[in-house]
């Protein structure tokens, strides 16, 4: 009988549920582990060599219908109804197999997991008591984490279990969030000057959503150019190509230096904005300070400790009302949120001077290290979460 299935219906939580994995992996090879990821292509899982039971696909919305409800049109066109009954039919047919379900996600995998009818635990990886100082949680989700098959339920920071259990939620925990385990270095050296801060740009994963933020953020490097000197690097998804890079450099009037990195004048001034898709923890490690229109990636510097500047694009994603929400979730003390709408002109404008007022406020540093420990913590979340599966798989 394999041991694991995994659901899980996002990126975020793909790449939660895949650390995950390979902690359990290294801890005990044996483990037979497969997985139906609900939203997206799982890649994360593809990767480690899970097996995938069931049809994947990569609807419009990226799975967040909850941000821009208008997105389920084009995901019904794509053929979302037909793919959900698939998904739903695979792990049906396949729910005797498998010792134990490990939900990762909100009410969708959750509600899959009981579906099967086998043991199951779940990590509330997308919602946090830190939204609202409560966690609510739908009718059917309470009462599939309060049944006997639910074994364990993690969540994503302290501050949520210390809720469910004040409520009656014996099972809930935290652990950590795996999200930290990917920060470590890979020896990339950026070659950027260390005389001036450097800020990093994080304009998401989703194409075509990410190029448009991305163009936000260079013309955001213009008008900081003018308040002072600063080094600029951008992480960007291994989806930008060079053409993509060479493209926003025309519609821009910038400059492609053919290799890594988009280059304009402002004034005697010269402008250098370093493009790497191979060295995202290397930026966010070096960085003073983050421009954001992410959501992980956002998360794991807030983790780090850094300050972060958020300014809006088109969507669907990183809309404002996006924006709030992780605002909420990741505490002002650490996130900044400027204007309401598709940034314009004088949006960018006001988040210049916030990033200058902020990068010379001598305490907001310390601040923004003590909430992050807080809000997201530390390294180890993969490894420790992995040690409470192979727990209640001895006992099961």
């Amino acid at each position: 009988m394999p041991d694991l299935l995994f659901l899980s219906n996002g990126h975020g939580e793909d790449l939660n549920a895949s650390l995950i994995v390979q902690a359990l992996q290294q801890a005990q090879p044996s483990l037979a582990i497969a997985a139906q990821p609900i939203v997206g292509a799982g890649n994360a899982y593809r990767k480690l060599g899970v097996p995938i039971i069931g049809p994947t696909d990569q609807m419009p919305s990226g799975g967040l219908l909850y941000m821009n409800p208008w997105v389920l049109v084009r995901d019904l066109a794509k053929g979302l109804v037909l793919l959900s009954l698939q998904q739903i039919a695979a792990i049906w047919r396949q729910r005797q197999q498998f010792k134990l379900v490990v939900a990762v996600g909100d009410i969708v995998p959750i509600a899959l997991a009981g579906l099967t009818g086998r043991p199951f635990v779940a990590f509330l990886v997308s919602t946090s008591s830190y939204y609202e100082g409560r966690l609510r949680l739908p009718w059917l989700t309470q009462r599939l984490l309060r049944s006997r098959r639910c074994q364990q339920i993690f969540c994503r920071d302290a501050f949520t279990a210390t809720d469910l259990q004040s409520r009656g939620f014996s099972k809930a925990i935290f652990c950590g969030y795996p999200i930290m385990d990917t920060l470590q270095p890979c020896g990339v050296d950026l070659k950027l000057p260390t005389d001036r801060p450097l800020i990093a740009l994080l304009a998401g994963s989703r194409l075509p959503e990410a190029i448009a933020n991305l163009k936000l953020q260079l013309q955001l490097c213009q008008r900081l150019a003018r308040l002072g000197d600063f080094t600029f690097a951008a992480a960007i998804v291994p989806a930008i190509a060079a053409t993509q890079l060479q493209a926003i450099a025309t519609d821009l009037g910038w400059q492609f230096d053919g290799r890594d990195r988009l280059l304009t004048s402002v004034g005697d001034r010269r402008v250098e904005v370093l493009c790497r898709s191979d060295a995202f923890a290397e930026i966010l490690q070096a960085s003073q300070l983050v421009v954001g229109m992410a959501g992980t990636a956002v998360e794991q510097a807030v983790g780090l400790g850094k300050p972060v500047v958020q300014i809006i694009g088109e969507g669907p994603q990183f809309t404002y009302r996006f924006a709030e929400a992780q605002m909420r979730l990741l505490g002002t003390h650490s996130v900044q949120t400027v204007g309401t709408t598709t940034a314009q002109p004088a949006d960018l404008e006001q988040a210049a001077q916030v990033i200058v007022q902020t990068l010379q406020d001598p305490n907001h540093r310390d601040r923004c290290q003590r909430n992050g420990q807080e809000r997201v913590g530390s390294a180890g979340g993969s490894a420790a979460i992995a040690a409470q599966i192979l727990s209640v798989l001895q006992q099961g």
